[in-house]
């Protein structure tokens, strides 16, 4: 076990209501594809000094209006025809501050080089996943995931070993009910979040002590690389070598480290929700995607949405930072992709 006592999981407020209702019209200006009524409506949510952060290669975008400039301009010219399909759209508080994410995907006919990545002149889908930190109505600070290693494995691109897992579009919530904008009820909330946080604190054990909590049907949509596994068998069998790819893999306590750890994470309904910047440490010990063991420790970029049913833990939509992790390990992704177009 590498996990060290934490602050639990926050809740759901009225306030957390309210704010989902400000990001939901803002992701209404999304609706016609049209990147200059995105923007406009971006400074309307953002605050002017707002820090905004993305995955590898953004990582810092600039201060402002860096979310539509750095990260959703590209994206939007990159993809003819843009459409944004957002499967969850939650919120709530954590140690003091309210939050507002969505997760889905753009797709569009990709057209244009992303990031460097070639396009493939068809349809393409890349998954996102936005966090957002509000106060009084604003976007104060943000962190927006991409899921830029599962394009590149869809556009057959990828250099590295292949995954055991399904590679590929993944589906939203089975119930169809990760969208709404009324209070949540606060103690199914509460229920959510605490059966959550005790799955993730039997993390990283040797006898699957996070076993109990996942229906046995449950599916885990992971990221690219890693893929997505349906079961609870199956995603057993990838996650003990996977956390056992990395020694030390948790938040680093044991290592001495307390910068480690969740920005956010909260129980909204059903749902529960987590981002960490910092989330995961560990030093590479072991092959990963086809990479020999550098000894070189790892800071992971990590955030999930959790759907709860009759008290058990039944789908999980991941993402990881994987091309930061790469970068990491000294390995650049893209630079690899574009030399072999």
């Amino acid at each position: 076990m590498t996990r060290a006592p934490r602050p639990p999981m926050g809740i759901a407020t009225q306030q957390s209501a309210e704010n989902k209702r400000v990001y939901l019209r803002f992701l209404d200006a999304f609706a016609n594809g049209d990147l200059p009524g995105v923007t406009e409506a971006a400074q309307a949510i953002f605050a002017p000094d707002a820090a905004v952060n993305a995955s590898h290669p953004v990582n810092e975008a600039r201060a402002g209006d860096g979310y539509t400039a750095d990260v959703i301009r590209p994206i939007m010219n990159a993809f003819s025809g843009c459409t944004r399909q957002n499967y969850t759209v939650l919120g709530g508080e954590y140690l003091g501050t309210e939050w507002v994410t969505s997760t889905g995907y753009f797709h569009g006919h990709f057209h244009r080089s992303l990031f460097g990545i070639p396009p493939s002149n068809k349809l393409a889908f890349l998954r996102f996943g936005e966090f957002h930190r509000m106060e009084g109505g604003k976007i104060v600070e943000s962190h927006v995931y991409l899921g830029l290693a599962e394009l590149i494995i869809a556009l057959g691109r990828w250099p590295l070993a292949p995954s055991q897992g399904y590679e590929g579009v993944v589906p939203g919530p089975a119930t169809h009910d990760g969208i709404w904008s009324d209070p949540s009820e606060s103690a199914q909330s509460r229920e959510t979040a605490d059966l959550v946080e005790a799955m993730l604190m039997g993390l990283a054990s040797d006898d699957e002590a996070w076993r109990p909590y996942w229906h046995d049907r449950m599916v885990w949509y992971g990221p690219g690389g890693l893929g997505s596994y349906a079961t609870v068998d199956a995603f057993a069998a990838f996650q003990r070598p996977f956390e056992l790819t990395f020694d030390g893999w948790g938040d680093g306590s044991e290592a001495g480290f307390s910068d480690v750890g969740s920005n956010c994470k909260a129980g909204d309904g059903a749902y529960a929700f987590l981002h960490g910047w910092r989330q995961l440490t560990g030093v590479h010990t072991k092959p990963f995607l086809g990479l020999a063991p550098t000894g070189k420790r790892v800071f992971m970029r990590d955030c999930d949405w959790w759907r709860v049913e009759n008290g058990k833990i039944i789908e999980n939509w991941c993402m990881l930072d994987i091309p930061h992790v790469l970068m990491q390990l000294g390995y650049d992704l893209f630079a690899e992709v574009e030399a072999a177009a």
